[in-house]
């Protein structure tokens, strides 16, 4: 007899305190990039308990020279930092990986942000949405499955990553290691609606360079200053073509700004009293699938040589340094949106298909390796990052039904 939706959103319901219990667990981990080693191995430990065959999979350092590397300020070796992988099934029906991340970003001024309380509706703590609600929804749907006897006859693979937060290293180092599967769910607070695509982000280094002198011979000299504001202007022109290019796609058309491009620091050289002899900007595009990553380099570079200044022409230099996400898409019509989606709508929750303007793991999979991709589990994008994140248990438990039913079907059972 196959198993329903009612079967599985009855033994999840039953979960709800354990549900509860795992992830005020994974909250009390402090697991900021380079502290993550604690969380991955209660992780496998979780795994391995659901019955799945589970095992740490170490990162070689050597992933700092891939192309695809997303470097920053905090890099550290990967000792002791592994990934985490259990495997189910066998291969005889389709497969799917099943991806969410342990890494949080850091407290900053919440003094209680690893220290997690229940209301009774609400788990509050730092990863409660972004992203270990993720990962105990993903659990909550293996162990209603193991407790229903359902045998998937094609692989699941649930994959618990590291360092999504900095820009994804952790599964692109999955991806190298050759992971594959019919399609692939990203497990990111989406409202219970599945996303086939998402939008990209880039940040960016601009520096101007001019002549330092001292503030009384301000004409003799340069200001990078000055150059840059003259930068910035030509660079908020081309967010305004951005903009318009990006109108009408169909998978965004909800979102009044579904791109951008952010100034975010800025900082010069010298003195109160001196003239700036170097000025440097950071900051970050945000982009739809219309549009190559390596074009919005060209284009913002072009933009800025627009130019009629020569100085700046001469002394303006561009760089991508640190995150670097593509955006990326699949048909909306793919069976993995559609099985998944349906799936949910079966459970009694509303769902729909339609694109994220928000970037993740899971461009990595698309993109990199090539899979079906979409983005898919409870609450709201809202919640990341913030003071008092929180997750709804009853959208943990919802999200888990859809997702059980979804893995039946996409599955198959013996």
């Amino acid at each position: 007899m196959p198993i329903d939706c009612s079967q599985l959103s009855s033994i999840i319901q039953a979960y709800r305190d354990q549900a509860v219990a795992w992830l005020e667990d994974l909250i009390r981990f402090p697991s900021t990039q380079g502290q993550e080693a604690e969380v991955q191995a209660y992780c496998l430990q979780r795994l391995r308990e659901l019955g799945l065959q589970a095992e740490y999979r170490p990162i070689p350092d050597s992933i700092f020279d891939d192309p695809e590397y997303t470097h920053g300020d905090n890099e550290q070796s990967y000792e002791g930092r592994p990934n985490v992988v259990g495997t189910l099934g066998g291969k005889k029906g389709r497969s799917v990986i099943l991806s969410s991340h342990s890494d949080v970003v850091p407290a900053a001024t919440w003094d209680e942000a690893f220290a997690p309380s229940y209301d009774g509706e609400y788990v509050v703590g730092r990863g409660a949405s972004d992203a270990k609600g993720q990962i105990v929804t993903m659990w909550l749907a293996l162990a209603a499955l193991r407790e229903a006897g359902f045998e998937p006859r094609g692989r699941i693979e649930a994959q618990i990553v590291i360092e999504e937060e900095p820009g994804g290293n952790g599964a692109l180092a999955l991806i190298r290691q050759g992971c594959r599967a019919d399609g692939v769910v990203v497990m990111e607070a989406s409202s219970l609606n599945v996303f086939p695509a998402n939008r990209g982000a880039i940040w960016f280094r601009a520096r101007t360079t001019g002549r330092a002198v001292h503030m009384g011979r301000r004409h003799e000299g340069v200001n990078a200053i000055e150059k840059m504001m003259e930068a910035i202007a030509r660079m908020l022109e081309y967010e305004q073509r951005l903009i318009e290019a990006s109108r009408g796609h169909p998978l965004f058309t909800r979102y009044e700004n579904p791109v951008q491009l952010c100034l975010g620091t800025i900082r010069a050289d010298g003195w109160p009293s001196m003239v700036a002899g170097e000025c440097v900007l950071e900051g970050g595009v945000g982009f739809l699938p219309n549009k190559a990553m390596a074009e919005i380099k060209q284009e913002l570079l072009d933009a800025v040589m627009q130019t009629e200044d020569k100085w700046l022409r001469e002394h303006f230099e561009l760089t991508f340094p640190k995150l670097h996400n593509d955006a990326y898409e699949i048909d909306p019509r793919h069976p993995l949106p559609v099985t998944l989606n349906q799936a949910v709508r079966d459970c009694g929750h509303a769902s729909e298909i339609f694109g994220w303007n928000v970037s993740c793991d899971a461009r990595l999979y698309a993109k990199i390796a090539g899979l079906p991709t979409v983005v898919y589990g409870p609450s709201d994008i809202v919640q990341a990052h913030s003071v008092g994140e929180c997750i709804r248990v009853d959208d943990m438990l919802a999200a888990a039904s859809g997702l059980a039913q979804f893995l039946v079907r996409w599955c198959g059972g013996e």
